[in-house]
């Protein structure tokens, strides 16, 4: 007898819809699975036959044929399991194939036939819903996860025997739960906690308004890292499709199992040993690595010359596309890599190079050495670089530093909502391109005089020059003006500093 149950496999952040196809016939009790499965996938006619034993069912002992449909595509992870063992049902009498029509199924095994948790449920239930499907079947941790996609009925379920009761009509399934409580967050950092850095905080919050990349560097304790935490602080709340994109990103990294949607920013702040697949993704099958976790979040890289320097370099094209290709042989996925980039370093090995009160004991070699560990290039597409000096004494013990986190939120919220009116696709001011970057970014004849004389002394590229310009419209919209006029220029420049200390 032949059976076919639907479900989906994960390529990206998108599902491919699968077949699985199960025929048993007359001959040697055998399980034969075709259909280009992978390490896990083809180990999951041991995990099947166990799970169904264990849950009550008596096989016949016959031939059996599993085919994965489409036979082109190769599939990876063990969410093929439950729509397995449903279809090796269905070929086998057990189950009713009238009652398994317009269902997904998707889910790992165990032995004793508990269903376990799998990467990729959301975008599978989108495409389940795209599908036609009016019902899909989840293991009981994905519930909440599958059930943000409206339109499409869940069921999350423990134990591959609750498939069993229902699909003979001896009990229903469980409807999903409540989801649980989410644990009660920390209190939020505020920006008036850091004392002084009026320079620093006013370019965080420009970095904020425009989604501009941004590299702190100064002596150690000067308060990098604090302002460095609080910039999602400054960010509004993700919109509910920001929400979508985020968690998908995290569903497929394994990172949404008991809750659903995402309901604040990703922050991201991966040690500097982070290996290059770990920061932009990579290994078999692939998985998201850091830059696409921190979508339409934050990206927190402290201690900068640490990281190994092909690990920063394959930061490059991600900072500049919003996106991450891996090619491997016979596939290529992309993932969303839209992310505020935060940076700190130390100026120099010891810490102290250009600091008024403790003196440097780096060589000049040792200096340049050091500032190498960070190419042109990278450096190059950091619109920000903005020094953070130590603090004086005096300050440390002051209060109500300000501003406050809310009072800056509010202002990026309306920045952000002016950028995104004035572009289609409603992108920030940093990812302006094209005719629209030339018709908002165009400068008066003095700005363009100091941009121009500026670019000469300072040797700044063209890449450069555009972030400038692209930095001058997000002050220009901070202070409410249509023109971006000399001052918000030379604001801009201000914010080249290593490109001065460099030069």
């Amino acid at each position: 007898m032949l059976a076919c149950v639907r479900s989906a496999v994960v390529l990206g952040i998108e599902a491919i819809p699968v077949d699985v196809e199960v025929e048993t016939s007359n001959g040697l009790p055998k399980v034969f699975m075709v259909g280009l499965a992978a390490g896990a996938v083809a180990e999951a006619n041991v995990r099947v036959v166990a799970a169904v034993r264990n849950c009550g069912v008596t096989l016949p002992s016959k031939r059996v044929v599993i085919n994965l449909a489409p036979a082109d595509l190769r599939k990876d992870g063990a969410g093929l399991d439950l729509p397995m063992a449903v279809a090796l049902l269905a070929a086998s009498n057990e189950l009713p194939p009238a009652a398994l029509e317009g269902i997904q199924f998707v889910g790992e095994l165990s032995l004793s036939g508990e269903v376990r948790p799998v990467r990729g449920v959301l975008p599978i239930a989108m495409t389940a819903r795209r599908a036609g499907a009016r019902a899909l079947v989840v293991p009981e941790a994905n519930g909440h996860e599958a059930a943000v996609v409206e339109g499409l009925t869940v069921h999350a379920i423990r134990h591959i025997a609750q498939v069993v009761a229902w699909a003979r009509g001896q009990a229903p399934l469980p409807p999903l739960g409540e989801a649980p409580a989410a644990p009660e967050s920390p209190p939020p950092l505020d920006l008036c906690d850091v004392a002084g850095q009026e320079v620093a905080k006013r370019a965080l919050e420009v970095a904020a308004a425009g989604g501009h990349n941004l590299l702190l560097f100064g002596p150690p304790g000067g308060g990098k890292t604090m302002l460095a935490r609080r910039l999602p602080g400054l960010l509004p709340p993700l919109d509910f499709d920001e929400a979508i994109e985020a968690t998908m990103v995290h569903s497929v990294a394994g990172l949404t199992r008991h809750r659903g949607l995402l309901t604040e920013r990703p922050f991201r702040a991966p040690h500097h040993s982070v290996s290059d697949a770990g920061l932009v993704g990579g290994s078999a099958p692939p998985r998201p690595g850091e830059v696409s976790l921190a979508h339409h979040g934050v990206l927190f890289l402290d201690e900068l010359p640490e990281f190994r320097r092909h690990v920063l370099e394959c930061l490059r094209q991600p900072a500049e596309d919003g996106e991450v290709t891996l090619a491997r042989a016979g596939r290529s996925v992309t993932y969303p890599a839209t992310f505020a980039l935060v940076a700190a370093m130390n100026p120099c090995p010891c810490g102290h190079h250009g600091d008024l009160t403790r003196r440097c004991r780096c060589t000049t070699n040792e200096l340049l050495t050091y500032r190498r560990r960070i190419s042109g290039p990278l450096l190059d597409r950091i619109d920000l670089h903005v020094d953070v000096p130590a603090v004086p004494p005096a300050a440390l013990g002051a209060t109500g530093g300000g501003p406050f986190s809310a009072e800056v939120r509010a202002r990026v919220a309306r920045v952000r909502a002016r950028s995104a009116a004035r572009d289609p696709k409603g992108r920030l001011n940093a990812r302006l391109r094209g005719a629209l970057f030339r018709r908002h970014c165009a400068i008066d004849a003095t700005g363009r005089r100091l941009l121009t004389a500026t670019m000469e002394k300072l040797g700044l590229s063209a890449r450069a020059h555009d972030k400038v310009l692209r930095v001058a419209r997000t002050i220009a919209d901070l202070e409410e003006a249509e023109a971006i006029g000399a001052d918000h220029v030379a604001e801009a420049i201000q914010y080249r500093g290593l490109d001065r200390a460099i030069s």
